[in-house]
């Protein structure tokens, strides 16, 4: 586990490709439990330790992931990203290029619980929800492309479905229609920043991670930071 950001009231680690924010029927191990241990272990402190969960990321997906660790901080965050006052960053490397360079796509999103995958509708209805994002094509490799994406809503596997809808499958998404896994299991999509107003001190706090090891990551790594 890797440590990101830390203060009295919020923690931020980068999460690994695998890795469970919170408990589900698997029962596999969590990266809050995780966080709590570390926590204990660094503070010596006895008993339950209080962490919030504020927001997740999928079991495939890395990157920045936040916890409270004050009631005040998990509250005041929760209304944070529910105003969509936190921006949040992620590179994904998809397989096609995108129709234009950079854009915004708007959709309708239906979920299918049962199948956990999410449709595009293609109109306004019941129970479909409006998704919105901005990307721009960030580097460019001989058999891939890497996308910067700002995500305005927080729809379960927006940025997977609307860029499979685009014909940009993220690399590794066998789900929405890449054609092979990763080795690892995971898919090329990261959380790379988050940027909000801290919720107790005030102050403006950037966080990024880092992505996961491989050599198509360093090489986007080294053109962007060309």
């Amino acid at each position: 586990m890797q440590v990101l950001y830390e203060d009295n009231h919020i923690i931020a680690v980068n999460k690994y490709i695998g890795e469970l924010v919170q408990g589900d029927r698997t029962g596999d191990p969590t990266l809050d439990s995780s966080v709590k241990e570390y926590i204990k272990k660094k503070y010596n402190k006895p008993g339950d330790v209080f962490l919030g969960v504020v927001h997740r990321l999928d079991r495939p997906v890395s990157g920045v992931v936040i916890f409270a660790r004050t009631s005040k901080a998990l509250t005041r965050l929760n209304k944070l990203f529910q105003e969509h006052e936190i921006i949040k960053t992620y590179w994904a490397v998809v397989r096609h290029r995108p129709p234009m360079e950079e854009g915004e796509l708007v959709n309708y999103l239906t979920r299918n619980a049962e199948k956990n995958k999410t449709y595009i509708a293609q109109k306004a209805r019941k129970g479909a929800k409006e998704a919105k994002l901005s990307y721009r094509l960030m580097g460019v490799t001989n058999n891939f492309y890497l996308l910067e994406i700002d995500l305005h809503t927080g729809r379960h596997h927006q940025i997977r479905s609307q860029l499979a809808h685009i014909n940009c499958p993220i690399k590794g998404d066998l789900k929405y229609g890449f054609a092979r896994s990763n080795k690892d299991g995971g898919i090329h999509l990261h959380a790379r920043k988050l940027q909000f107003v801290h919720p107790v001190t005030k102050e403006k706090i950037s966080i990024t991670a880092s992505p996961p090891q491989d050599n198509l990551w360093q090489e986007f790594i080294d053109q962007v930071n060309g």
